[in-house]
């Protein structure tokens, strides 16, 4: 068993370096068919080149269009708050929930039946109502 501590630590750092790479292939991948304004054919083009020739496809890639790479991720980033952003806007001004409707009505049951003003057959049947709809 003759495996210096060195070696272990180069190994490590190999491993990590592949994994590094990969992300960065798919990433480049991701970002050449995320890309609007590049069209079919230049899309497929640079699918070819980077799976073709990886290192020279993906370094080609990001000096040619590393720079746009940032600006399109900021621009989905924010795309996806104001999608977000809309929704839970669209959610405010619809209402609450029909869960919450029947949660309230439950409380407001209880509350009846607390003070006495529901008898217990009538806080069943009526728990029984709400609860089915």
């Amino acid at each position: 068993m003759d495996y210096p501590l060195l070696d272990g630590f180069l190994t490590m750092m190999y491993f990590f370096l592949w994994i590094m790479w990969f992300m960065l292939l798919f990433r480049v991948i991701g970002d050449i068919f995320r890309d609007d304004e590049l069209s079919g054919w230049g899309k497929a083009g640079w699918t070819l080149f980077v799976c073709a020739l990886p290192f020279l496809g993906v370094f080609v890639y990001l000096i040619a269009r590393g720079k746009d790479m940032g600006k399109r991720d900021v621009r989905q980033a924010q795309e996806q708050e104001q999608a977000f952003r809309s929704y839970v806007q669209q959610a405010a001004a619809e209402g609450p929930a029909t869960g919450t409707n029947k949660a309230d009505e439950l409380a407001k049951l209880a509350g009846l039946h607390d003070h006495g003003d529901i008898t217990d057959a009538e806080y069943e049947s009526a728990k029984a109502k709400v609860l089915t709809g």
